[in-house]
């Protein structure tokens, strides 16, 4: 059975740091696609970085772009969101989800299996 967890998540400053984690089970990473999203409240759901496992080609949306870093760990099934210079408009759930790697984007509809996701407050 494919599960996502994520976390990581909690309150931080802006300007502050946090790193999400992305525990994969039920499967190995071995050649899928691994995206980053998040929901604000009252937001739609916004595609922040996904990472293909097997080749590690990357990428990431515009309004996260130097700040955030995907990177995985084939041999741990996990995935990582690596977030710096945090912002208020950061604030959202974020969650990790399971695509098949060919022509894969940040359309949510494009992703298979979520977790259940971790929140993230960036807060003074």
């Amino acid at each position: 059975q494919v599960q996502l967890v994520e976390s990581g998540g909690g309150l931080v400053q802006p300007g502050g740091s946090l790193r999400l984690s992305c525990a994969a089970s039920g499967f190995s990473l071995g050649y899928f696609a691994i995206g980053w999203f998040r929901q604000a409240p009252g937001k739609e759901r916004e595609g922040v970085s996904y990472i293909v496992t097997g080749g590690g080609r990357t990428y990431y949306a515009d309004s996260v772009k130097g700040r955030f870093t995907i990177s995985k760990d084939n041999a741990k099934n996990m995935v990582y969101l690596e977030m710096n210079s945090l912002k208020p408009e950061d604030t959202a759930v974020y969650y990790c989800a399971l695509a098949a790697p060919h022509g894969v984007g940040l359309n949510p509809d494009e992703y298979s299996y979520w977790g259940q996701g971790t929140r993230v407050t960036v807060s003074a």
